[in-house]
């Protein structure tokens, strides 16, 4: 709830939004230079705060620049900024909110490609992934306009002539806390609907990918919105506390893990403060023996293998009808060594590189420990080098397919968070319906059926927030995104 009840950048139009970055889009040479606060209308350094982190380019493992991190004060005075801003703001008709966010919303699209490079860049996602991303991004906006001038309250009439009203009043400053995973997207799907209903946001991005969150900020004010009205901190946990904890932040939004959706849901708890969660998931994907084979394979590798395996929704534990079992794993296998791994700036790869070191070799360790448990790697699994010798460094991994699964093993039971794929058969719907819901998280899940009545029937028996029939990690921004559980 948010009311109460290379060459791109040298092209003509676009300097002033990338002025403070390099002019250079090719991969390995790209490199910050400008703050990556956002207050006040301006980018500013923090003004206290005595921790920074290194900012990489993960397709080639290469140092961009560092992230300062936001102090107490700092974090005071981008909310303090945006409360003026909300003064302003949330005096304005839906209409008028509507208009600017319609602006927001022009400029990306018009800079989608500028935009879509640095979160590539910055992520290691393909390019042909991340302009779908900035795409969603300005839809989202766009969308949120739309109902900006329909916001309303109740008339109600009472015995004797007397009547009553309720108004619809936005909360006032909002935190959003984002992932590394969708950066741009996150922040636009948490502004929005936020600004839409009249509030302001300060928005911390994730330390690892802190560039597109600013050019959120940015665009935004190139719209017209009220000076302060979305501001960005950066900073890790020390950071987030400070936000989530301020007494003049209204709402929490947090994307991430299980873990820190707990810690930041109870530091809300302090001031009574409502709390949006989309936290992590190990989604079920159910393929019948009576499917359309080639489709369900290409929504197995959809659900699995989309921006390198590192989407909280993601299909990751795939029950297969015993019958198909052979002919499903042969087919995924094969397309799963098809997917083209290299240089993430370019238009036809299809894989690029993981976050950072240190995840890569966590998803790794799942490999080697599902091994272990005895399960059967089919392909894939391991760090890979493509032929550019630029990304040489870059943290690369082939998608992994797990054959010879059981329900107890980490690989079937955690979130890995990465391109690793698990099968495990099944003889019977019952049989893969329980299965499906033992489990704590229940964000996401999918059947593949030519069945519609076992389809509807089997998404309606599934603990989970998005149910996907004969496809998979497909989302309109119309509809509402969450889960069930600890998801």
């Amino acid at each position: 709830m948010l009311l109460h009840s290379g060459l791109l950048f040298l092209l003509p139009g676009f300097p002033r939004l990338f002025r403070w970055a390099s002019t250079s889009t090719a991969t390995g040479t790209f490199q910050l230079q400008q703050p990556l606060n956002y207050r006040d209308g301006a980018r500013v350094q923090p003004c206290d705060g005595n921790h920074s982190e290194e900012v990489y380019e993960p397709a080639t493992g290469r140092v961009i620049g560092k992230c300062l991190f936001s102090g107490e004060k700092e974090v005071d005075l981008a909310v303090q900024n945006a409360q003026a801003a909300f003064k302003i703001w949330s005096q304005k008709s839906g209409m008028e909110r509507g208009s600017a966010l319609l602006k927001a919303a022009r400029i990306i699209r018009e800079q989608r490609e500028e935009i879509a490079t640095m979160e590539t860049i910055n992520n290691g996602k393909s390019i042909f992934e991340a302009l779908v991303d900035v795409d969603i991004s300005w839809q989202c906006l766009q969308y949120y306009a739309g109902l900006a001038g329909s916001l309303a309250g109740q008339h109600i009439q009472l015995p004797g002539g007397s009547f009553a009203y309720t108004r619809r009043e936005p909360l006032g400053v909002c935190a959003g806390i984002g992932a590394w995973n969708y950066p741009f997207q996150i922040a636009c799907w948490k502004s929005a609907p936020a600004l839409a209903c009249g509030n302001a946001m300060v928005f911390k991005p994730s330390p690892c990918t802190p560039i597109s969150a600013v050019l959120l900020s940015e665009i935004y004010s190139q719209a017209g919105v009220p000076v302060g009205l979305f501001n960005v901190v950066q900073g890790g946990a020390a950071s987030g506390q400070f936000l989530c904890q301020h007494p003049s932040v209204a709402k929490v939004s947090f994307t991430g893990s299980v873990s820190t959706g707990i810690k930041i849901m109870e530091m809300a708890s302090h001031g009574v403060k409502p709390v949006t969660l989309e936290l992590g998931g190990k989604s079920p994907l159910i393929i019948f023996s009576d499917c359309v084979l080639e489709n369900a394979v290409k929504g197995a590798l959809m659900a699995n293998f989309l921006t390198q395996g590192q989407v909280c929704s993601n299909g990751t534990r795939v029950f297969v009808q015993r019958d198909i079992l052979h002919a499903f794993t042969k087919e995924v296998v094969t397309q799963t060594q098809k997917i083209k791994i290299g240089d993430p700036l370019l238009d036809d790869t299809r894989m690029g590189a993981l976050i950072n070191q240190p995840h890569l070799k966590k998803v790794l360790s799942f490999v080697t420990q599902a091994e272990e448990q005895g399960a059967e790697v089919l392909c894939g699994g391991e760090a890979c080098v493509p032929g550019d010798l630029k990304l040489s460094n870059g943290f690369y991994m082939s998608p992994c397919v797990l054959g010879n699964c059981e329900d107890n093993m980490a690989c079937v039971k955690e979130e890995i968070f990465g391109p690793v794929m698990s099968i495990l058969p099944f003889d019977t719907e019952e049989e893969a319906l329980g299965r499906a819901n033992n489990t704590c998280f229940g964000l996401a899940g999918g059947v593949f059926t030519r069945d519609l009545q076992r389809a509807h029937r089997v998404a309606a028996g599934l603990q989970a927030g998005t149910c996907f029939i004969n496809n998979y990690n497909v989302i309109p921004v119309e509809l509402p995104f969450g889960g069930y559980k600890m998801s």
